[in-house]
């Protein structure tokens, strides 16, 4: 009975708002964006916009590429080739597609060097490496974390650690997984990956970029200073997230009575804007192509423009063993962890940053 109460509760979500401003010594922004390191899909709305300016369109066109590897073995990451051509030139992004973070054996690849894994109960004994419980594996340990410093292990390839996890992946539990795999680079040649990875099933892809222009949209109400809102005259950050989904979802808001599909309307008060544009972006999406997103729309508003604000909404992989920097991320029966910024005309924003039942609080 205990059981069936807790797979009816709700899961629990953490959100955390903050507000601050970019010109802001002490401003987190940078840092946050940098350290959400596997993100799928990134989305902005601009009310009282028809079509985009031709740096945005740039932007939008330009945050690719990456790579899926097909059945792409584990020890191919921990060689000295792959850690000195990509790991210490460059961030190196790695995650493995298609596995279930809370039932299959999962591997990520942070551009601080960490190899992070995530396994089951039996191969982590069977890798014999070092490694501690998952932090959200209950009464009966059934996931374990390893975290591998590939930065550290560079220094001494000669060293009785490397070589350990070397006759582990080669030999004792050889593991193969479908990876998806971007780098980040000044100066190198583009398809470097390409070449690197050509005897194994490696293909390039695009983001895929959807763009729509909204009409008549009635959008939040909303004042940089006041984060819960004010009774009348603004709307919170929690309601313009939860209308902000509704959007992003194409849903109906309007809440007619003979609507059966959806109950929402736009948070009051709230005004009407003829047209907002709405981009989004889907892939496997770089930290560091989503801060030159983030800051070209602050320069949006250098030059004088009828809306009050923008919104730019990112959302990471569900089944990426980690969320921000290092901390453990699970899914359970969400698997959320996104972030979202709203950007207004006087350089002030606001932060929100939202994971679920399995995470630590947002940093």
């Amino acid at each position: 009975m205990a059981t069936l109460r807790r797979l009816r509760e709700a899961p629990r979500h953490l959100l955390v708002c903050e507000k601050s401003n970019f010109s802001h010594d002490k401003s987190r922004h940078r840092h946050l964006v940098e350290t959400h390191y596997h993100n799928y899909r990134v989305s902005f709305l601009i009310p009282e916009c028809g079509m985009l300016s031709k740096e945005l369109k740039n932007l939008v066109t330009d945050t690719g590429p990456y790579y899926f590897v097909k059945n792409l073995p584990l020890h191919e990451l921990i060689t000295h080739e792959f850690i000195h051509t990509f790991v210490k030139k460059g961030s190196c992004y790695a995650l493995t597609y298609n596995t279930n973070i809370d039932e299959d054996n999962t591997v990520a690849l942070l551009p601080n060097g960490k190899l992070i894994l995530s396994l089951d109960k039996d191969t982590y004994e069977e890798t014999g490496l070092q490694g501690h419980p998952s932090q959200y594996s209950g009464r009966k340990i059934m996931k374990f974390i390893v975290s591998i410093d590939l930065m550290d292990l560079s220094f001494n390839l000669n060293s009785k650690k490397y070589e350990r996890i070397c006759w582990s992946f080669k030999e004792k539990k050889p593991m193969k997984f479908d990876f998806l795999l971007a780098w980040h680079h000044t100066g190198a040649e583009e398809s470097a990956m390409l070449s690197f990875f050509s005897k194994y099933q490696i293909q390039e892809h695009q983001p895929k970029v959807s763009m729509s222009t909204l009409s008549d949209l009635q959008c939040p109400v909303l004042q940089s200073g006041e984060l819960r809102g004010e009774p009348e005259t603004s709307c919170s950050a929690l309601e313009l997230l939860d209308w902000l989904g509704g959007v992003f979802c194409n849903a109906d808001l309007n809440n007619e009575p003979d609507n059966f599909i959806s109950n929402f309307c736009c948070p009051q008060p709230s005004t009407v804007v003829a047209q907002a544009h709405l981009c989004t972006i889907t892939g496997f999406i770089l930290p560091e192509k989503i801060s030159v997103l983030l800051e070209q729309l602050c320069h949006y508003f250098d030059e004088p423009k009828l809306a009050p604000w923008v919104t730019l909404s990112v959302q990471g992989f569900a089944d990426s063993p980690v969320s921000w920097r290092e901390n453990e991320h699970g899914f359970w029966k969400g698997g959320e962890h996104l972030y979202n910024f709203v950007i207004f005309n006087n350089q002030d924003y606001w932060l929100q940053m939202a994971v679920g039942a399995n995470d630590n609080c947002p940093p």
